[in-house]
């Protein structure tokens, strides 16, 4: 697993229990996130109080940067969580990264997509490399996405403009 962004550490608490709980040996939580000390290093102390850094690693670099080092370290994630930077281009590089990282058929679920800039990071992907959208139960502001398998690249002749309407968005 992998996941964008620390803060506070409730959702890296919920996905470390998720994996506790799946009862698996192997599995691993790196949580990227540049900005921790602006949170007191509370997400962090959350994570080692409830004696999860065994099982979590946190990189402190900015996303943009740190994913490329994992991507050529070898680093494979079944899912990824992003709660990160909401600028549009950040996003982007995040996501582009993650389609690298999340094996086919993995999930990327992405937190503030009610924000036109992370819905229209999400949304390239979705009209161009043709990650699937995953139902989720009730109305949020999170977005699953599921992950080709197997991986396409889409062809530079194929591409389809992906940007929303801010009053899409907004609504739903």
């Amino acid at each position: 697993m992998i996941e964008i962004g620390l803060a506070y550490g409730s959702s890296a608490l919920a996905i470390a229990e998720a994996l506790v709980a799946s009862g698996s040996n192997e599995a691993r939580h790196v949580i990227v996130d540049a900005y921790q000390k602006h949170f007191h290093n509370s997400g962090w102390a959350a994570i080692t109080g409830a004696r999860l850094a065994g099982l979590c690693s946190l990189v402190e670099e900015r996303s943009q940067l740190a994913l490329p080092s994992l991507l050529g370290d070898g680093f494979v994630a079944d899912a990824a969580f992003v709660d990160g930077s909401h600028i549009f281009h950040n996003v982007f590089v995040d996501l582009f990264y993650l389609r690298e990282l999340v094996r086919p058929g993995g999930l990327v679920i992405l937190d503030d997509c009610s924000y036109l800039s992370v819905a229209t990071a999400a949304r390239y992907f979705e009209v161009n490399t043709g990650w699937e959208p995953e139902p989720i139960a009730w109305p949020t502001r999170l977005r699953a996405f599921r992950l080709p398998d197997p991986r396409t690249e889409p062809s530079f002749t194929s591409f389809r403009p992906f940007g929303l309407d801010a009053r899409r968005v907004n609504s739903g």
